[in-house]
């Protein structure tokens, strides 16, 4: 793919340490904004959209990805194609040392059309997005998966709300797992975490302990219609901050002058 390459500086962006910065981005990208952001990527995160199978996801990849650096050039005042990652045992990414003086931590997830990225100075933070679509059976997959309050807090909720606390458990889970880096190796059933609609999210336990679980928190809110998002991040005074990325829309009027 060429790439274009536009003569805009990059948006300047400031995060208190008791702050966390949510942004909500559409990944559906004009052809040449996609380029752009191609050039963006290392040759590693090139290496990992073309072993994509489907188009669709290659972009959404090359959208994700080289908007994550577009954001993090706003806070580390770094040119976005310079940015250098590091990864955990389950592939958590995070900046490398050196290039990461302040300390910003992150996490992004996506689903469909849309991602969603969490900043937060110091502390782990972990987020989930899932668009809501139709489960064929929610009580099968939550009797597999969840714990057993879990699972019967679901199965006797309303039928028509099953659907909702499913997605509920399950973005909760995906962002606390995503926060302490476990991944794959942290068994869904082995923490619990609110799911009834009239309760706030909160996790209740980890591997039985609720000392351990305390010291996280949990937030849960509908970034957009269809959608479902928890964040979890070590426990703290944190103030929710939504940023609006608008960016894009500057480079695309540059890239089509």
């Amino acid at each position: 793919m060429n790439t274009p390459s536009p003569s805009n500086g990059q948006m300047s962006q400031v995060i208190a340490r008791d702050e966390i910065h949510l942004w909500l981005v559409s990944l559906e990208l004009s052809e040449a904004y996609l380029r752009y952001l191609w050039g963006l990527l290392s040759g590693d995160e090139q290496q990992r959209a073309d072993r994509f199978h489907f188009e669709r996801d290659r972009l959404r990849f090359i959208a994700s990805r080289g908007t994550l650096r577009c954001i993090l050039s706003g806070y580390t005042h770094l040119p976005p194609e310079r940015l250098r990652f590091q990864y955990g045992s389950s592939g958590k990414p995070a900046l490398s040392e050196d290039w990461n003086p302040s300390d910003l931590r992150f996490n992004l997830s996506h689903s469909h059309e849309l991602a969603l990225y969490a900043f937060v100075p110091c502390h782990e933070i972990g987020v989930d997005i899932e668009r809501v679509y139709q489960v064929q059976d929610v009580e099968t997959l939550a009797r597999r998966f969840f714990s057993r309050r879990e699972y019967e807090t679901l199965q006797s909720s309303p039928e028509y709300l099953k659907l909702e606390v499913f997605y509920n458990c399950w973005t909760r889970k995906e962002a606390y797992i995503k926060a302490c880096g476990d991944g794959v190796s942290m068994p869904l059933d082995r923490f619990e975490v609110s799911l009834a609609l009239n309760e706030p999210a909160q996790l209740f336990s980890i591997e039985g302990s609720q000392a351990e679980a305390s010291r996280w928190q949990l937030h849960a809110f509908v970034p957009a219609p269809d959608y479902i998002a928890a964040l979890a991040v070590e426990r703290g005074h944190w103030k929710l901050v939504q940023a609006h990325w608008r960016e894009q829309q500057q480079v695309e009027q540059l890239l089509c002058t």
